[in-house]
């Protein structure tokens, strides 16, 4: 947000006032006298007006997470834990999930308090692949890559789903790359040909890929290398 339109949201301050405080440079972004009412505040920002903090700046953080089976992709659930109940770390209240998946389903998920990588990371105009390994009832026949591959209408939501890529494995296990998100939808996918998605886990997001060091339930860090690809 430019600093002018931060400035004024604040109840404290009308916009001539804001114009005023900035021509007499007694505004300050993360330690630096700031003049140009079009200077950037990120969330992360610490801002102050002679010396008064009017936002704590707080450091981006940022985890994966090996998703286990049996655990709700929310901050708070009255039934089942939750994502966030197996991060142990400060602050926890303040992440979000990047990228949900369903109660059953394994695997890569990202969790930030950055609002902005992570609308980067899902936002539908991105069209970051994800890689899902799927394990089915029935076999898996070459009609499903053709079909998958011209996109599969959802009367529900009233679309057609953007092309996808599938690589069969074996008979009944393939891995499948999408650019969407719908709800349930690789299960629906496969529910077109009347086949069962018996286990569904997600290994990749974009660039970032599921650390194979841990175990379902485990989490760390992203590395600066890992943040700065999305």
């Amino acid at each position: 947000m430019r600093v002018d339109r931060f400035l004024s949201n604040l109840p404290r301050f009308n916009r001539k006032q804001v114009r005023l405080l900035l021509v007499e440079r007694r505004i300050k972004v993360d330690g630096q006298v700031v003049s140009d009412p079009h200077f950037e505040v990120r969330e992360f920002s610490c801002v102050e007006c002679d010396g008064e903090v009017l936002q704590a700046g707080k450091p981006p953080r940022y985890f994966m997470l090996h998703k286990p089976q049996g655990c709700v992709s929310a901050t708070r659930d009255p039934k089942h834990p939750t994502v966030l109940d197996l991060i142990h770390e400060p602050d926890r209240d303040d992440l979000h999930i990047a990228g949900r998946l369903d109660f059953n389903t394994t695997g890569l998920m990202l969790i930030t308090n950055d609002g902005s990588w992570s609308r980067r990371l899902t936002q539908p105009q991105t069209k970051l692949p994800k890689l899902y390994y799927v394990e089915t009832e029935q076999p898996i026949t070459p009609d499903y890559a053709r079909t998958f591959a011209q996109g599969l209408y959802f009367a529900y939501e009233d679309l057609t789903t953007q092309p996808a890529e599938l690589v069969v494995l074996a008979s009944r296990c393939a891995r499948l790359s999408i650019v969407e998100g719908r709800y349930h939808q690789v299960k629906r996918m496969f529910g077109h040909f009347d086949n069962k998605v018996l286990r569904l886990h997600r290994e990749q997001m974009g660039p970032l890929v599921l650390d194979s060091r841990l175990k379902p339930g485990e989490y760390r860090p992203l590395t600066a290398a890992e943040i700065a690809l999305i």
